[in-house]
């Protein structure tokens, strides 16, 4: 099990490892503050279900999902010449080639060998997913702003009703959301434009190291 799947084991714990530790250093930080202003500290499970530590978490999640969405999808129809990141512009790259032709290969997924709108809906399945976790991240990131945005005018003698469609609309949250944008997509950026020259030997997301730097795809 090790050794077929520890890509995605060390993954996971390193993204358990980082989630308790934004919640934990959230909620020393959230407490820390709290007795600057003379206000009694929480427990760290109410910080958790806390409309502060859920905006944080959904906003970053947020711009993730986007980020890999578009990614996906650009990759289908883009290129940049000696990239990693690539297709080739001839064509030849395995994942252009025509499922239906495959239908009867030993082992193809279900949906290829049915065929139809199941084959459809297969052959976008992965930029689907991405695009839905995103649209969940989204109303999540709202949802949450639009709680601790209502707790902060409510600290402040505010009576206004602040809803998730509302705080849509406010700057506040397109500044938050934009802000984790524009760096997800200047990581991608950088991922595709460096490749071009530089190696990492032994990694799926490098071109060999031999290989020119004209050439594209790494795979």
């Amino acid at each position: 099990m090790w050794r077929n799947n520890n890509l995605s084991i060390v993954l996971v714990l390193l993204f358990v490892f980082s989630l308790a530790g934004h919640a934990v250093s959230g909620w020393m930080a959230h407490n820390a503050e709290q007795r600057q202003h003379g206000e009694p500290e929480i427990a760290l499970a109410a910080f958790i279900t806390s409309s502060e530590f859920g905006e944080t978490v959904f906003e970053n999640w947020e711009s993730e999902f986007l980020q890999m969405a578009f990614y996906i999808l650009l990759t289908v129809f883009l290129y940049q010449k000696g990239s990693a990141e690539s297709k080739k512009h001839d064509g030849t790259d395995e994942v252009e080639e025509d499922p239906a032709a495959h239908r009867d290969d030993p082992g193809v997924p279900g949906p290829v060998r049915a065929g139809g709108w199941r084959l459809t809906l297969y052959r976008n399945s992965l930029s689907l997913a991405f695009a839905a976790l995103f649209l969940v991240s989204f109303v999540g990131h709202a949802a949450a702003g639009a709680r601790k945005h209502a707790e902060e005018q409510r600290l402040h003698g505010s009576v206004e009703e602040v809803t998730t469609l509302s705080y849509m609309q406010a700057p506040q949250f397109w500044y938050e959301s934009f802000q984790n944008w524009q760096s997800e997509f200047l990581a991608v950026l950088a991922i595709v434009v460096l490749s071009i020259w530089l190696r990492q030997w032994g990694s799926p997301e490098s071109k060999p190291v031999h290989a020119s730097h004209d050439d594209t795809g790494g795979g």
